[in-house]
């Protein structure tokens, strides 16, 4: 996998920084490794993760075969969107995990696609993920693409690393807007109270996070709770809880998170109300623009016809 360093770089950009940016699903210390072990080299020599990149600059990645997995294939009814050989397309249902990790090594999408897929998926992104290009938090639910082949994988990791695939979010969020439409466009990293949660870092720790919103529907707030938006997300980029960290920063948090939600949460118990509703690419075969979606889950429709809209 190869890039080219554009005139647009123009801050000091260390490496790892700057492959971060480009392959979305995979965590900076994985990267940080893979530079190390020489698998990363820049105009054909071998240098550290914080190398400051410059224009004109020749990155070459090379991502290492996986390991022979001992994932268990299991056969979990999946809602097909789409397949072909080069890809399928899954509506994941709330409460499932994307790819085996700690405390999850059943169960997952990726035990349900090693039995209806077998041996047909690429493996790029190494033994715990065979398939998986990118992933959505455990109760979001939602089309996730996942890619048969090595060639596909390259092919849809790279639209994702240059912005072009679209991918559209429902979310309920608490708080009324005064702009039906906005943007926020602020660095997102580990935060510092937490590990384990992601949150706003201004700093090199950060890296780009941009959300498109609008809204598209106004509800009153429940038993004494704020008011409720219905909103339609579009993101530029894919951080871990890019949404959910993103609406909380600007008092917009989403219904039903029980990490960066609202204390008293009357809809609490559903996890957080997000939906992963759209998305489109270009086919790493035909070439032709490809457009799905995925209606809301019951439970969050049950939820709206139940709301009073204002």
């Amino acid at each position: 996998m190869e890039f080219l360093i554009g005139s647009d770089i123009i801050d000091k950009v260390r490496l790892d920084s700057y492959l971060s940016d480009k392959l979305e699903d995979m965590s900076r210390s994985h990267i940080q490794g893979l530079i190390r072990s020489g698998n990363v080299t820049v105009n054909g020599n071998k240098v550290k993760p914080g190398y400051i990149v410059s224009s004109g600059d020749m990155v070459d990645v090379d991502i290492p075969e996986p390991e022979k997995t001992d994932i268990v294939p299991e056969d979990i009814k999946l809602d097909i969107v789409y397949e072909d050989s080069d890809v399928i397309l899954v509506n994941k249902p709330k409460g499932m995990v994307v790819h085996p990790a700690n405390g999850h090594y059943s169960g997952t999408l990726v035990n349900a696609l090693l039995f209806h897929c077998r041996d047909s998926l690429s493996g790029i992104n190494g033994e715990m993920r065979p398939g998986i290009v990118h992933r959505i938090d455990m109760d979001t639910t939602g089309i996730v693409i996942a890619c048969k082949n090595d060639r596909a994988h390259n092919i849809i990791a790279a639209q994702l690393a240059e912005h072009s695939i679209e991918r559209k979010y429902i979310a309920l969020v608490y708080g009324g807007f005064n702009k039906l439409s906005g943007t926020v466009d602020e660095p997102i990293g580990r935060s510092r109270k937490d590990r384990k949660q992601m949150s706003v870092v201004k700093d090199t720790e950060g890296r780009r996070a941009v959300t498109h919103y609008k809204v598209l529907r106004s509800f009153y707030g429940i038993n004494g709770s704020p008011d409720l938006s219905l909103i339609e997300c579009r993101l530029e980029t894919g951080r871990t809880h890019q949404i959910r960290v993103h609406m909380s920063y600007i008092s917009h948090p989403l219904a039903g998170d029980e990490v960066y939600g609202i204390r008293k949460d009357p809809l609490k118990g559903n996890g957080q109300y997000l939906h992963a509703a759209v998305l489109g690419f270009t086919h790493p075969t035909t070439g032709e623009r490809m457009h799905f979606e995925a209606p809301l889950p019951d439970y969050f429709e049950k939820t709206l016809s139940k709301l009073k809209e204002k």
